[in-house]
């Protein structure tokens, strides 16, 4: 994509490494967009458990990506980068940064066994953040790959984003506190824990350094300029995980704001002024670069199960044939994968039908009413944790892109729902970037805009009745104690 704006006037670059794609975007003060590219990512190998991609195919992407974005930037000044990443996703490397095993990706199931042993071992600290360890984290998966003999000649621990970032200074750099939390750091007293790393069998020498997100981490040399289009000598400032770039993006980050990314799956990232303790383990909170936290969650459930369910459906005529048709006659709880994480932990869940639904259009109405059922339970959750969930909403992620989802979740929610100009964690790492060191707050505020906002319209009669018979399922199997489902019920 051709670069327009003001040619003199200076840009930031943000890096988005996906599951499926990477995408590069260069994004101007006043949060307009000016540049981007994107590159699919191929290399997956996977099965019912496994998940690995070849960190090699990352740097390929983001130069395919990087080199779209850029094409006629010219002399335009570029005053940094930032990256995003999935969140869990880690490799080995040497000492040069030469990647020793497949990346381990966010949703590979291998360290189950794991996960149970970090958590026992790292109970009293882990306990003190506020969180349990799962087999979604970092932590066990490094485990599981040094107690499966991928450790030798291994000098460095490697997040997705630190990658990218150590290839494009052309030598190892840290990483950011977002990224290493679900790897163990205290992000209290701002440490690795050495005693518990050690009772793990990791070497802590293994552990990349640790920074606040938008510290400057290095800078582009010439091989990575050459490779990726973006100027030698543009700082590598620390990102955050994807969850929280989208955040960013949509200038969700005051107390009583939250970010819902509607992607694959459900995430949810709000501010808070304290940390926050969750018996349940299943909201943990990242450091806000500003000071205070960021809590949230993340559920199985989401946009994912819809190309599942309908591959080769037309989603606009679905999407207004379900506006005309009203709420489901059925109720759905779709899962994208087996196991719940939030607003519950249920391992074992798996997606279920309460009643038949008429047709397609019925069918599809009851996945986008399950998945904003699912997300009001979420905010009920946290509203018991001593959250502010007063909201405003923001919505991201490529469920955002369907009207007639956010109004439902509006309706559903009860809270005023808005999407926003840019939804790319992309977006979010460039204006990241543009802060540095400075109030994240402040720059997402006047790089952020809105493009839609959706107000509750009151009609809850038939979403209510709907609700409350998911909820009551819910009740049935175990997944939450009874006095949730009745805090959260829909008002008539």
């Amino acid at each position: 994509m051709t670069l327009n704006g003001a040619f003199d006037s200076p840009v930031t670059v943000g890096i988005d490494l996906g599951t499926q794609s990477v995408r590069v975007v260069l994004v101007e003060e006043s949060g307009v967009e000016v540049g981007s590219g994107s590159a699919p990512l191929t290399s997956e190998r996977s099965d019912e458990v496994r998940h690995e991609q070849d960190p090699e195919s990352w740097w390929g992407a983001v130069g395919e990506a990087a080199r779209g974005a850029t094409e006629g930037l010219g002399g335009r000044p570029v005053d940094g980068l930032a990256i995003c990443s999935t969140s869990g996703t880690i490799l080995l490397a040497d000492a040069e940064g030469r990647p020793l095993t497949p990346a381990i990706m966010y949703n590979d199931g291998r360290a189950a066994e794991e996960a149970e042993l970090a958590q026992e071992v790292g109970r009293e600290l882990w306990g003190s953040l506020g969180y349990k360890i799962s087999g979604s984290y970092a932590l066990p998966r490094l485990i599981w790959l040094l107690g499966n003999g991928y450790g030798e000649g291994a000098s460095r621990m490697m997040h997705q984003a630190d990658f990218v970032a150590s290839r494009l200074a052309g030598e190892p750099v840290g990483t950011d506190w977002s990224h290493a939390l679900k790897t163990g750091w205290d992000l209290v007293n701002e440490r690795w824990p050495e005693g518990i790393m050690e009772d793990l069998g990791i070497p802590v020498d293994l552990l990349p350094p640790v920074a606040r997100p938008g510290t400057d981490l290095g800078e582009v040399s010439a091989k990575a300029a050459e490779h990726t289009g973006i100027p030698a000598g543009t700082p590598i400032r620390a990102g955050m995980t994807d969850s929280c770039a989208a955040q960013i993006a949509a200038g969700a980050l005051e107390p009583g704001r939250w970010n819902s990314v509607l992607g694959t799956t459900l995430a949810l990232k709000g501010v808070a002024p304290k940390l926050l303790h969750d018996p349940a383990g299943v909201v943990y909170c990242h450091r806000h670069p500003d000071g205070g936290w960021l809590p949230g969650g993340a559920s199985s459930t989401g946009a994912g199960v819809i190309s599942e369910m309908f591959p080769d459906a037309d989603l606009e005529v679905l999407n207004d044939e379900a506006e005309k048709r009203g709420p489901s006659s059925a109720i759905f709880y779709p899962l994208a994968a087996k196991g719940e994480r939030f607003p519950f932990s249920a391992p074992e869940a798996r997606s279920f039908w309460e009643g038949e639904p008429e047709d397609e259009v019925d069918r599809y109405r009851a996945v986008l009413e399950g998945v904003a059922f699912v997300e009001r339970l979420c905010f009920a959750h946290l509203d018991g944790l001593g959250a502010d969930v007063s909201g405003p909403v923001s919505s991201t992620g490529g469920g955002a892109k369907s009207r007639l989802w956010s109004q439902l979740r509006a309706d559903v929610l009860g809270m005023t729902v808005t999407v926003p100009r840019s939804s790319e964690g992309s977006v979010g790492m460039a204006i990241l970037a543009r802060a540095g060191s400075g109030p994240v707050a402040e720059t997402a505020t006047s790089m952020s805009g809105t493009k839609w906002e959706f107000e509750p319209s009151g009609q809850n009669g038939r979403l209510a009745e709907n609700f409350e018979r998911l909820t009551d399922a819910f009740v049935g199997r175990g997944f939450i104690p009874e006095d949730l489902a009745r805090r959260a019920r829909i008002e008539r």
